[in-house]
């Protein structure tokens, strides 16, 4: 067991965390940089680990990746990932902004690797999580115990690991190996004899329960795949050009300074970009799956739109739902063996930042423009949290289109903190 101490200390190694790893490392400060350390609990870096299908592309463009948009001469960028691999000439035959999910998630631990003095430390979970106070009470930094044993000290704390999966109630009493979240995709089907002739239903009509649904047709060759859409059908994502200038990095700071209601009204208004659709290429190759399956067979597929699931239930070695036609009101069962929830995630704030915060005595949480969490001014210890501040900082918070920006942001702030003596930092 070891007893570590740091200036920064990130939890999870994703593009967030990454992000800010490199805008430290590019920052100048050689003390921030060799006292930054982040923690990844898996053995390497993947990006969306378990809907990494082969097929699956970004819908946001190249361009917007760890670092151009903050800093377009940077050694990290993705064109110059694709130059140092071998990669560029094949990847602009494309004639593409949207590159394939996987040559991110390359991307990603292309990165990591080429840190020179950011540290990653790999295979480790933090256990347990406090604050450290001063002699007055106030927080000075955090200790992080890791499983295993392993103490890290540290002044400040990012937290960047995203928001909780969302499980509807109405699926609280099935068992747990008949429900795969579209977090535990690829890892939970792995587990299913490709052999077995299932019947697998998809909950939900946005991109990760289309792409669950759609992969299902290879991942398991014998099933027979149900999606059950609450709403009209599946439907594109809104990407209107005046739209998308919502998700400029400047356009946080209008979003921040609006009063909650228009905060709110924006981000109901903006669902359509986001969460409840799919990207159009995507929609296509649906329609034509589903056009070939009616035409030529067989029909595996079904999409039961405008149906909603009143109640789900165990009887014998079947799971059965209780689907109600939103058009009829009628409610009937569906038979299944599998239910795969593509329902998002909770959109409030993660319980790691709940009980963060709670241990801090903060009765709420509020986050200032640099994401950090407001614990006082004379706090000297910091709080940051990553893609979890969509109330205050916008939609594309929880997304990788402000990555270099946010990381600027939160640089800064770890900067400004740094010129303050520690004597005057209760002034």
């Amino acid at each position: 067991m070891t007893d570590q101490e740091v200036g920064v200390l990130a939890i999870g190694a994703g593009p967030a965390n990454l992000a800010l790893a490199v805008a430290i490392e590019e920052s100048g400060s050689d003390e921030l940089t060799r006292g930054t350390l982040l923690l990844e609990q898996s053995p390497d870096i993947k990006w969306q680990r378990d809907l990494l299908m082969p097929w699956a592309r970004s819908q946001v463009s190249f361009l917007k990746d760890l670092v151009t948009l903050r800093n377009p001469r940077s050694r990290f960028s993705f064109l110059n990932f694709l130059h140092d691999q071998n990669r560029l000439d094949e990847f602009v035959n494309l004639a593409t902004f949207n590159p394939f999910r996987w040559e991110l998630s390359d991307y990603l631990q292309w990165v990591a690797a080429n840190l020179e003095k950011v540290r990653i430390r790999y295979s480790v979970r933090a256990e347990t999580i406090e604050p450290t106070r001063d002699a007055d009470g106030l927080i000075s930094g955090w200790t992080v115990r890791l499983t295993g044993g392993d103490t890290i000290r540290c002044r400040d704390l990012v937290i960047g690991g995203g928001r909780d999966p969302h499980v509807p109630e109405v699926f609280a009493d099935l068992p747990k190996d008949r429900i795969v979240h579209s977090a535990q995709y690829n890892s939970r089907i792995a587990q299913v004899p490709k052999d077995r002739k299932i019947r697998p239903v998809v909950i939900g009509g946005a991109q990760s329960a289309a792409e669950m649904f759609m992969a299902l047709h290879q991942n398991l060759p014998l099933s027979e795949p149900t999606i059950v859409i609450r709403s009209i059908g599946f439907q594109s994502y809104q990407t209107s050009k005046f739209v998308n200038e919502l998700f400029y990095p400047s356009f946080v700071d209008d979003f921040y300074n609006s009063p909650a209601e228009v905060r709110a009204q924006i981000l109901d208004e903006m669902r359509l970009t986001n969460y409840a659709g799919l990207a159009p290429p995507f929609l296509e190759e649906i329609y034509l799956m589903l056009y070939q399956q009616k035409r030529l067979g067989p029909r595996r597929s079904t999409v039961r739109a405008m149906t909603e699931v009143v109640g789900a239930r165990m009887a014998g070695d079947e799971v059965v739902l209780n689907l109600r036609d939103r058009k009829t009101g009628k409610v009937e069962p569906l038979h299944c063996d599998l239910v795969l929830l593509g329902t998002g995630y909770d959109a409030g704030m993660p319980r790691l930042a709940r009980a963060l915060a709670e241990k801090a005595g903060l009765s709420e949480i509020s986050v200032s423009r640099f994401h950090r969490v407001e614990m006082g001014e004379a706090a000297w210890g910091g709080l940051y949290l990553q893609g979890v501040n969509e109330e205050t900082h916008g939609i594309a918070d929880s997304l990788i289109s402000v990555l270099a920006h946010r990381s600027h942001d939160i640089l800064g702030d770890l900067l400004a903190r740094r010129a303050v003596p520690t004597k005057l930092r209760s002034a």
